[in-house]
């Protein structure tokens, strides 16, 4: 694992290591925190989530993509809402999922093309976005809203600390 805290990102050379983000994300991202994930058609966006889910204590086999059922939920040490926007027409489609009372509980709130309504996201939120480097390597960089500064720098050190 390679880092730039600088930037906010950091590069994952193995599903391991996604995995370790992922602890480390856990570790140091509070609940209730609304997630935009952009990325390509296999970037990696559900395979995260389903490494916070085994941090939180779920099997990996009970996480998969939401791209055909929208929503997947995930009740564990703390709730994980995990939405997949692809296929959502438009802000009214979106806002009958019940993202506005998600968006208030106090899970993690996982949105795949968040970008498409990213204008109706909370205020507060982090963007983490996933470049594909080659098969096994993956570009995450972490953003967030002024809130959230402070936990993706402990977030990138804990990983940093971890390659070390």
């Amino acid at each position: 694992m390679s880092i730039n805290i600088t930037t906010g990102s950091l590069t994952a050379h193995s599903e391991a290591d996604t995995d370790a983000v992922a602890k480390a994300f856990v570790n140091h991202i509070p609940n209730g925190t609304t997630i935009g994930l952009t990325g390509t058609l296999g970037a990696g966006k559900t395979r995260f989530v389903q490494g916070v889910a085994v941090a939180l204590g779920a099997r990996s086999e009970q996480v998969t993509s939401p791209t055909f059922v929208i929503c997947n939920q995930y009740p564990l040490e703390t709730m994980i809402y995990h939405l997949d926007a692809y296929r959502i027409q438009d802000e009214d489609e979106f806002f009958e999922l019940g993202v506005d009372e998600m968006f208030l509980s106090d899970g993690y709130v996982f949105i795949e093309w968040g970008e498409k309504f990213e204008q109706m996201l909370p205020r507060e939120r982090i963007i983490l976005s996933i470049d594909v480097l080659n098969a096994t390597s993956r570009r995450f960089h972490f953003s967030g809203t002024s809130r959230y500064q402070q936990e993706i720098r402990q977030l990138l050190l804990a990983c940093n600390q971890l390659q070390g």
